[in-house]
């Protein structure tokens, strides 16, 4: 049997920026990206803390350093400047795998999008 579990979370960050005329997707910081253990075009869930939207869409990889959390395309119109979300990611693994898997979780600082 398979089952899905988390495999990387970026707990609370703001959006920095929105941009509707993107073909879509979420750009992040890259170095957010690399602790988190998420990589280029993998399907991501958000969850936006201020109004409660939860989608799906794809990664694409930000300036290092920057603190970029940019929702593109039709996920721009679910989210604020200013907003926080949470950013999964899910993997399938056999449920004994599953049961000891630790996920990678990181929890940057809200005000600036950057590891602590």
């Amino acid at each position: 049997m398979q089952v899905q579990v988390v495999k990387s979370k970026i707990h609370r960050v703001t959006v920095t920026e929105s941009n509707l005329n993107y073909i879509g997707s979420i750009t992040i910081d890259q170095d957010l990206m690399d602790a988190a253990n998420i990589i280029a075009g993998e399907r991501v869930y958000i969850v936006d803390n201020n109004n409660g939207e939860r989608f799906d869409t794809y990664t694409i990889p930000g300036e290092r350093g920057s603190g970029m959390i940019c929702l593109n395309g039709a996920a721009a119109r679910k989210v604020q400047p200013g907003d926080i979300v949470i950013i999964m990611a899910y993997a399938m693994m056999p449920f004994d795998e599953a049961k000891n898997f630790k996920p990678a979780v990181i929890f940057p600082d809200t005000a600036t999008n950057r590891l602590v």
